[in-house]
């Protein structure tokens, strides 16, 4: 079951990279910050009951939409600035336009991966020492090619439906490895992830060229020198089925960069695949102790 808060966020539109980044920003101002940053294809909105959650354990939760996603603006060299070199440049700016010296970091997939090469400093020297913990939703320094393979498949062509209903059946498909969600909580991930066409149909709420990323950027996520270079806390929570973060992969982690250094937590999530939903107290509470590390 979720947590209910009564946490009220508010909606920020920020200048960064020259473009209009928007994001959530829930509690107080002098709080400890956490950056909560959502998946590929989806939101910072995703991240709303988690943030509550954090609120009501004293923190800050700054949930961005990246460029190309949300209410943020879409890129316009999308070829060039789809990748996690321009996402790292839009975190810093970020922070600076916020004037958050010092975060926790909490990315669920392509989120995670930001927060990885935004930690190791080697993009964005200025970030390394800005960034307290890191946890890994789902997220490692080398995905499994099959499962990018199949998101190149889908993420370069958003589904269009005639109705709501239709495109709410369709996220309760695709994102069924998220592992439980309420009812109103697939009602409220179909209104916060939806754009109406010209035509009057819906389809996703992101830009079909974020598929550059991996056309353009072959290897944009094999990350390990990034991995390698951390030296914080780090919490790796995994979907026990999921397909992206493979066994292997976690095993290596933990036995370099901060693996090797007694500084990574590895956490199966039963009933998840990719990635879960870091919405019911176990993920919860799971966050919270890593936050809780620093």
């Amino acid at each position: 079951m979720s947590a209910v808060s009564s946490a009220v966020p508010v909606s920020r539109y920020v200048s960064c990279a020259g473009y209009e980044l928007h994001c959530m920003d829930w509690g107080a101002p002098d709080a400890p910050a956490v950056i909560a940053w959502h998946g590929l294809a989806r939101t910072g909105r995703d991240m709303d009951a988690l943030a509550q959650f954090l609120v009501d354990n004293g923190f800050r939760v700054i949930c961005p939409d990246t460029i190309g996603r949300g209410f943020s603006q879409w890129s316009r060299a999308p070829k060039a600035e789809y990748c996690l070199r321009f996402y790292a440049r839009l975190a810093r700016e970020l922070f600076d336009a916020l004037g958050i010296q010092r975060a926790h970091w909490v990315g669920t997939s392509m989120g995670g991966a930001i927060g990885t090469v935004c930690a190791s400093g080697l993009f964005e020297p200025s970030l390394r020492e800005r960034i307290a913990t890191l946890v890994l939703n789902d997220n490692a320094p080398q995905l499994a090619q099959a499962a990018i393979e199949r998101i190149k498949a889908y993420a370069g062509k958003p589904p269009v439906f005639d109705s709501m209903a239709e495109l709410e059946h369709f996220f309760r498909t695709a994102y069924a490895p998220f592992g439980w969600l309420s009812d109103a909580e697939w009602r409220k991930l179909t209104e916060t992830s939806t754009r109406r066409l010209v035509d009057g149909r819906v389809t996703p709420h992101y830009d079909p060229s974020i598929v550059m990323q991996f056309t353009e950027h072959a290897d944009d996520y094999l990350i390990w020198p990034h991995y390698d270079a951390l030296d914080l806390p780090v919490l790796l929570l995994r979907g026990e089925a999921s397909d992206l973060v493979l066994e292997p992969t976690a095993r290596e982690m933990q036995t370099r960069g901060p693996g090797a250094k007694g500084l990574l937590e590895w956490i199966e999530v039963p009933g998840c695949g990719h990635a879960p939903a870091l919405n019911v107290p176990d993920q919860f509470e799971a966050v919270l102790r890593c936050l809780r590390r620093a």
